[in-house]
């Protein structure tokens, strides 16, 4: 259903590292990336090798506030290693735990998952569900 997702951020400089830590073993990398100096609207774009992005990041220094704790946004992850690399990258990179890798039996039996707060404040999750 969704196209893609982006997020406001304060320091693109530090979200764009943290980003590129935590979708690195979902197999994510920067596709694009609008980084020019002075201009508003700086920017960077995630999505798989080769395509197009479906996660961006904005630069919004002044305006930045993270959406309250009902959102979040889960990243699909290619097994249980990767969700637990995407959560270890995440605490070494500035984030905050907000559920350590395991089993969610109450979201299904096979469900995987990590969440962690980034360094601006939104939630997210890295997510291994073969059932689906």
């Amino acid at each position: 259903m969704l196209h893609h997702a982006s997020l406001g951020v304060s320091d693109l400089a530090r979200a764009a590292a943290f980003y590129d830590a935590v979708l690195a073993p979902l197999g994510y990398v920067r596709v694009w990336e609008d980084l020019r100096p002075g201009e508003a609207d700086q920017a960077v774009g995630y999505g798989p090798r080769g395509g197009g992005d479906k996660f961006a990041i904005k630069s919004r220094p002044e305006r930045q506030r993270a959406p309250s704790p009902g959102f979040h946004l889960a990243f699909a992850a290619p097994s249980r290693n990767a969700v637990a690399r995407f959560h270890q990258a995440a605490l070494d990179h500035g984030g905050l735990d907000n559920g350590a890798p395991g089993l969610r039996p109450h979201y299904g039996a096979d469900y995987y998952a990590a969440f962690v707060v980034d360094p601006d404040g939104h939630h997210i999750e890295a997510v291994f569900n073969p059932a689906r």
